[in-house]
């Protein structure tokens, strides 16, 4: 690695991350990731947008200028501009920007074909343009546009502009696969050459992940002697994305022993501030900042993570801010469940376990998995149904809802071991299978208690997507309360009103339910 120690990270977010379809950030937005890449995560360079574009870019910039000359940062700004000497130039000064990342042609191709200049003409303007910036107090770095199929198909061209580049007042030289068309055999070969014939020339590594060899790309040119890495948060940037920020620190660090200055418990705050001002969800399995990237699913991993840690690597969750969590679902298993009841602080009996464990078993069936935040409600469900007989159950039912027609509702009810069928419409599916069930119950001569209150929720944090909880307030001469539990809140209603019926039927058994003298004031009981 030619001696190397330290690998320079400048994040292009603010300008190639904001290339992605449909993203683009306020200036206010702009300057809050800046903070963040500079204060916090500590990359060593951020490149923060293209010059002239608009007076929304011209106003965005200003305003991270002003903070980072207050902070010292200042030289650690950069602003795209291109060979149009003086227009981009005279606006990255403006903007009171000090880097100007020129953006120049690396391939013959693009020379030829877009800009139909000779490489003399080409290498003129560029002297030019340098020169410019130099006279108005601005450090240079180079981008040669197309690098990659430059080295593949004109090679000579490539190198003859290194070559110039390198005798001019050029801080860096940074060599973009702009169409993201190289892998890592490619990078290999073509920066050791480089590096080879100019050791003294500071060489940036630009990867885009057409073919998601971004990551693999970025690890090959610093063990080839890049000295700079771009990266965007999230992967952000045009068509693919660029190298991901989280990925290539994770890289780079576990695979090189090469030095970085970001701080790697910073990268899940920004990567989520990223997320929510760009509007793209970052993906549950996405590595390092994905919601499911340290979560062990199988219950033998939970097992054998009790035992000795033996699925852990290197790429711990504490590193990045975040914590090991353990899914539940259908194939958690009991290890699973003990790591969650750890973290919750809560003991249960084996046979308390083993219910839970079904009960969690049933919810995964219906959904992909359930939280750590859905267990205290699945354990007091749980429980509370231990200590119900079960009489009375439904025993089946067909719900209709049509647009422009009643719902519907067949029920079938057992009654100790008789059976009892009922239709009903109403006002909604839960108005309807009520409506059913007083008819039975009509039959049966048996009452009901008065529904006083309904009252759907999730968990706190909203994050589940296992089961809702109602929660029925009844009045029977005393005042008491039924929970249902599932993935269907209608069903969980039916289920809130199972449990009434048994309780109703077991007081009524042992005649503890007696009206208040005074018809006004009942104790609240709570199932």
């Amino acid at each position: 690695m030619s001696g190397q120690k330290k690998i320079e990270i400048m994040d292009t977010t603010l300008r190639d991350g904001e290339q992605t379809s449909g993203v683009s950030f306020l200036p206010s937005e702009k300057l809050q990731i800046a903070k963040l890449l500079l204060e916090e995560l500590k990359v060593d360079r951020i490149e923060v947008a293209s010059a002239r574009v608009s007076e929304g870019e011209l106003e965005g910039v200003k305003k991270i200028t002003r903070w980072a000359k207050e902070k010292k940062f200042l030289g650690r700004v950069e602003v795209l501009g291109f060979v149009d000497t003086p227009k981009s130039v005279d606006w990255i000064v403006e903007a009171g920007a000090k880097v100007l990342n020129l953006l120049t042609k690396g391939s013959l191709n693009h020379l030829t074909h877009q800009l139909k200049k000779t490489p003399e003409e080409h290498f003129q303007e560029i002297e030019k343009c340098i020169s410019y910036a130099a006279s108005h107090g601005l450090e240079v770095n180079v981008y040669l546009e197309d690098w990659s199929n430059g080295m593949r198909n004109s090679e000579t061209y490539t190198l003859d502009l290194i070559h110039f580049l390198s005798t001019l007042p050029v801080r860096r030289i940074m060599l973009p696969d702009t169409l993201g068309l190289l892998q890592p055999e490619e990078v290999k070969t073509f920066l050791d050459l480089i590096t080879g014939k100019f050791p003294k020339v500071h060489f940036d590594f630009h990867a885009h992940n057409d073919y998601d060899l971004s990551v693999a790309n970025v690890l090959q040119a610093v063990k080839s002697g890049a000295k700079g890495i771009h990266t965007t948060v999230n992967g952000l940037g045009e068509r693919t994305g660029n190298a991901p920020l989280e990925s290539v620190v994770a890289v780079i660090k576990d695979f090189t022993d090469l030095t970085l200055s970001v701080k790697e418990n910073k990268i899940y705050r920004i990567s989520k501030l990223v997320e929510q001002f760009s509007g793209l969800h970052i993906p549950a399995n996405k590595p390092v900042v994905g919601e499911n990237v340290f979560t062990q699913t199988a219950g033998i991993h939970a097992d054998g993570d009790n035992k000795k840690n033996l699925y852990f690597s290197d790429l711990l969750p504490e590193r990045f801010g975040r914590t090991r969590k353990y899914a539940l679902g259908k194939t958690s298993g009991k290890a699973n469940i003990l790591k969650n009841l750890q973290e919750l602080g809560i003991s249960l009996e084996p046979d308390e376990l083993a219910r839970v464990t079904q009960r969690i078993i049933e919810l995964g069936d219906k959904k992909e998995r359930v939280t750590t935040e859905d267990l205290p409600y699945i354990i007091a469900d749980v429980l509370q149904n231990n200590s119900i007989k079960n009489d009375i159950s439904i025993d089946g039912y067909h719900m209709v809802h049509s647009k422009g027609l009643k719902p519907s509702v067949q029920l079938r009810m057992k009654v100790y071991d008789e059976f009892y069928e009922q239709n009903a419409s109403g006002d909604g599916q839960y108005d309807s299978f009520m409506k059913a069930l007083k008819k039975i119950y009509k039959a049966l001569k048996k009452e009901l208690p008065k529904l006083t209150d309904f009252h759907i929720s999730i968990p706190p944090g909203g994050k589940t997507d296992a089961f809702v909880e109602c929660v029925i307030t009844w009045d029977y001469g005393k005042i008491f309360k039924t929970k249902g539990l599932d993935s269907d809140q209608t069903i969980a209603a039916m289920k809130a009103t199972e449990k009434m019926l048994n309780i109703i039927e077991q007081l009524n058994k042992t005649k503890s339910v007696k009206k208040n003298t005074y018809g006004n004031e009942y104790s609240p009981i709570t199932w």
